[in-house]
């Protein structure tokens, strides 16, 4: 009976949209981009990074700068700008002794962006929030 179960998901129609299958295929993306891209929302996935993200919107900053900001120590700051570097999110640049960081791609800004006004929307429910975000950005 347990089998039934699982498998009850499964479409049980004989016809198959051949075109509508057909044009979807054409569009998807190869593994490897759906892979840097899973490594990408991965990277922004973690409340610290995002913490960075978010700042280095704001202004270029040195790690000293942002770990008062954010209240972590210099090594902390450090370990996640590495893997954004790492990524291409963040570049950074010497003057003198201190090294300052910004924002290295232009498309982090308004994906954050769209994320921060999805998470704004007030009075709707999360499942509500969530379709109304996905369909605004269509």
């Amino acid at each position: 009976m347990r089998q039934k179960k699982e498998l009850d998901f499964l479409c049980t129609c004989a016809v198959i949209h051949e075109k509508i299958v057909s044009r979807v295929k054409k569009n998807l993306l190869d593994d490897a981009s759906l892979g840097e891209m899973a490594e990408l929302f991965k990277a922004l996935g973690d409340p610290t990074r995002l913490k960075v993200v978010h700042a280095l919107l704001a202004a270029e900053m040195c790690v000293c700068d942002l770990g008062a900001l954010l209240e972590m120590s210099p090594p902390a700051i450090s370990h996640h700008l590495k893997l954004l570097r790492q990524l291409k999110l963040v570049t950074f640049r010497r003057s003198g002794k201190v090294v300052y960081y910004s924002i290295g791609d232009e498309h982090i800004a308004p994906l954050v962006t769209q994320a921060i006004a999805c998470i704004k929307k007030n009075g709707q429910s999360d499942l509500a929030r969530t379709t109304a975000c996905m369909n605004s950005s269509a």
